[in-house]
């Protein structure tokens, strides 16, 4: 469904993603990980389409987001992680907009924003001022208007920012519903437990490079650490062990 094939991103002579390579198939929850500044959040927005890659290609359900990026982009819903919304439309007339641009059978789209702001306890919302809206509802609204138009791939930045525990949790449900149903799900997270849970296969990007990649049992089995959790296989792999030991003398001494 989604495929990376020698992608490099460079800001002048700093080179933020160095030649990454990766297959998601569809019918899989893929969590991308790193630590702040490997180059993580550049590779999402180039794989949701807000940034053009300096090399290589990607290509959603085999269309190439550089060359028929219209093709590309109805094939994706992008939830980033910061909900930037237009706060003088109400949330029923936002869906709409949304649906509007996407094109199809707005009927359709209405009726699943609807079922999904049921879903998220928003419904009653739906005709207020996205102005008056707390933070977890606008995030509710933003991953509402991601999956209107029945994406065939989901990009998610940080997915439960803001998120009471029920709605983090109905979301978890609602990613493993569409994956069983043949979507797919390019997930970024720092809540690492999270992404433990929810995920089929694991990437782990450090210095613009991806050094890590596979399932639980294969991550563990490729850094010889049987039965570790993803914190700490993360944490080995991205040069921070030092950090965990000074974590575990704490837990020790307290």
């Amino acid at each position: 469904m989604l495929r990376l094939e020698g992608v490099v991103k460079r800001y002048g002579s700093f080179t933020a993603v160095k030649g990454i390579d990766m297959v998601v198939p569809r019918g899989e929850i893929f969590g991308f990980l790193g630590p702040n500044g490997a180059g993580k959040t550049t590779t999402i927005r180039m794989v949701a389409g807000v940034l053009d890659p300096s090399e290589g290609r990607l290509l959603v359900g085999g269309d190439d987001i550089g060359k028929d990026p219209v093709s590309a982009k109805r094939r994706l819903g992008y939830i980033p992680d910061r909900p930037y919304l237009y706060e003088k439309l109400t949330g029923g007339e936002f869906l709409r907009f949304v649906a509007g641009l996407w094109g199809g059978d707005l009927q359709a789209a209405e009726e699943r924003g609807d079922a999904l702001l049921e879903l998220f306890s928003l419904r009653e919302w739906k005709d207020e001022l996205i102005e008056s809206y707390s933070h977890g509802m606008r995030q509710k609204l933003l991953i509402t208007s991601a999956l209107v138009h029945q994406p065939e791939l989901i990009v998610v930045d940080e997915p439960m920012v803001g998120l009471d525990p029920r709605s983090a949790r109905i979301l978890k449900d609602l990613f493993r519903a569409y994956v069983n149903h043949g979507g797919t799900v390019f997930l970024s997270s720092h809540t690492l437990e999270v992404v433990e849970a929810v995920c089929d296969r694991i990437a782990i990007i450090r210095e613009g490079e991806v050094i890590a990649q596979g399932t639980m049992d294969e991550l563990r089995a490729q850094l010889d650490a049987g039965g570790a959790h993803l914190e700490e296989l993360f944490l080995k792999v991205t040069g921070n062990e030092d950090m965990a030991d000074v974590v575990a003398g704490l837990r020790e001494s307290a």
